[in-house]
């Protein structure tokens, strides 16, 4: 069964694109007869920029603990010019290894050593110049400095012998 026009619905062809299509059908240089060309893709597709990055923190994972609990700190002795003590008022404070601290050579604890500590820190620039003792566990050097930041002294410096 042939029909004789287009397709119920469709619009016949103009007489101009007849021509363009019969010129075109044989030549190098046309389309000829090719379908257009799908639109390019305008999203970025996001599977292997998230495949990358889940490949990147899992190494970060894996890696992080080994980096933290491969230091082995084995604090060497070091030598240092000498600091001026002109330039700001001092506070000499020793702990022996007892944790005994001494405040100017005299053995303060408590509320005594905390107003001895605010007085002190009623100048702003008053440095505490600490002296522990080697065997001094860390965490009562660390207890002496909370209780001095708190009682509002800023400068802390650590004296330490000169190698041998």
């Amino acid at each position: 069964m042939s029909t004789a026009g287009p397709p119920q619905g469709a619009t016949a062809p103009s007489e101009g694109s007849a021509v363009r299509e019969a010129t075109n059908m044989g030549a190098p240089w046309g389309r000829m007869g090719r379908t257009p060309g799908s639109a390019p893709m305008a999203d970025i597709n996001m599977t292997p920029l998230i495949d990358v990055m889940l490949v990147l923190l899992v190494i970060f994972i894996i890696t992080a603990p080994l980096m933290v609990s491969a230091v082995k700190v084995d604090l060497p002795r070091a030598s240092a010019p000498a600091v001026s003590e002109a330039a700001a008022p001092t506070l000499a404070v020793a702990i022996d290894k007892d944790g005994t601290v001494y405040l100017r050579d005299q053995a303060l604890a408590g509320d005594s050593l905390e107003q001895a500590l605010r007085a002190a820190a009623e100048n702003p620039d008053t440095e505490v110049q600490l002296r522990a003792d080697r065997a001094v566990p860390y965490g009562h050097v660390v207890e002496f400095m909370a209780l001095a930041n708190r009682a509002g002294l800023r400068r802390v410096g650590f004296v330490a012998q000169a190698p041998k």
